[in-house]
């Protein structure tokens, strides 16, 4: 199970890396364009999807007994990522945010057995649901927004393409 949820990791680790050379061809003006989504433009939604990361990375975290090795990982603080319209300079503070969450996700799986993924942990509802659960939610939450941005992409006339799971992920 844990291998199942490595790859998937390892997935959204490099097609986050090609949303954001793909948003790096746009002007800023582009990136902060509203599109009418509930996450008004691309960098709106690139960053809720970072920030997620990080807020999911924290619970997973702090579920873990102390003597466990993720434990000790330093992960991104979401609170720390800059809220409204982003100028150039916050562009690139929520690139390097979601290159460190990711690189966290994948060490943070990385460092636990299967068995680990049944330990429990609080929700954001208050009940207790196993790790595997939480990420299982993270994956979903980011595969729904990265196709949120694959489509405004798609209005544009931008080509993309991040379906599909290379077997270079196993």
């Amino acid at each position: 199970m844990k291998q199942i949820f490595l790859t998937h990791a390892k997935y959204l680790q490099d097609k986050d890396k090609k949303i954001v050379a793909l948003l790096d061809t746009l002007s800023n003006d582009d990136r902060e364009k509203d599109r009418g989504g509930y996450y008004k433009s691309l960098s709106e939604l690139f960053r809720h999807i970072a920030g997620a990361q990080g807020i999911f990375l924290g619970a997973l975290q702090s579920s873990l007994p102390a003597d466990y090795k993720a434990k000790s990982l330093s992960l991104p603080d979401a609170k720390a990522l800059p809220e409204g319209v982003l100028t150039e300079t916050q562009w690139k503070e929520i690139k390097a945010f979601s290159e460190r969450a990711n690189q966290a996700l994948v060490d943070i799986l990385n460092s636990l057995s299967d068995g680990d993924l049944k330990i429990q942990t609080k929700w954001f509802t208050g009940d207790m649901v196993p790790l595997s659960y939480v990420l299982s939610q993270l994956l979903v939450h980011t595969v729904h927004h990265q196709g949120a941005i694959s489509q405004i992409l798609d209005e544009m006339k931008i080509d993309n393409d991040f379906s599909g799971i290379s077997a270079r992920f196993l």
